[in-house]
């Protein structure tokens, strides 16, 4: 068994601290295969059934990067409506996206058609899908913060619409939309902490004992 000592362990503990949710992106190009290197790193993960059910769609064509912008715009618009207020204020000031900068994006789906891993699982949870390639965008963000790569998950989008301009599989669910760069500057606190929307809580508010 390969044993991992102190220093490691203190060292992968200030990897999840400071990675973080990216919004402003530099225009810096990645260099060459690192997009395709954090891919091969997410499916390392886990999957139920060994399913491996992630599906990886790199977006490069700037017509179609365009309409996820504009979908991203039109969504955002209709969820300012649901606040009123300060609360409209603030969220109108908060960046949700680095689409317009980020040099690259990538879509991210679930396979649940797929017969790979026979469907060991999932009979009572068949959920577990999803959860797979979230597991697998966990590990993709850490790797990309460990090489100095920002990853700004975009959730402010319409699964369908999404679906029909990436032109994927009906079967195929949209889980994730990601923006992928060099961040213009690092943080160890959420933006959406600095920016007075919400507070990260410690562990013992979430946890109970039975």
């Amino acid at each position: 068994m390969v044993e991992f000592g102190d220093a490691f362990r203190r060292q992968l503990r200030e990897l999840f601290v400071w990675r973080r949710d990216v919004r402003r992106f530099r225009t810096d190009a990645l260099p060459d295969g690192a997009v395709e290197r954090l891919i091969e790193t997410a499916c390392l993960s886990p999957s139920v059934g060994l399913s491996q059910p992630w599906r990886f769609v790199t977006v490069d064509d700037a017509v179609r990067r365009r309409a996820v912008i504009d979908d991203f715009r039109t969504c955002n618009a209709d969820a300012l409506n649901c606040y009123s207020g300060e609360r409209a204020a603030r969220y109108a000031a908060l960046k949700l996206s680095g689409l317009e900068q980020a040099p690259r994006h990538l879509a991210i789906f679930a396979d649940k058609a797929s017969e790979i891993g026979h469907g060991l699982g999932r009979a009572t949870m068949p959920e577990t899908t999803e959860y797979s390639v979230v597991a697998a965008i966990t590990a993709m963000w850490l790797a990309a913060r460990a090489e100095g790569i920002g990853l700004g998950w975009v959730s402010i989008l319409n699964p369908e619409r999404i679906g029909g301009v990436l032109d994927v599989p009906a079967s195929w669910k949209f889980i994730a939309y990601l923006c992928i760069g060099y961040p213009e500057a690092e943080c160890d606190q959420p933006e959406l902490e600095r920016a007075n929307w919400e507070h990260r809580r410690g562990a013992d508010e979430f946890t109970l004992r039975r």
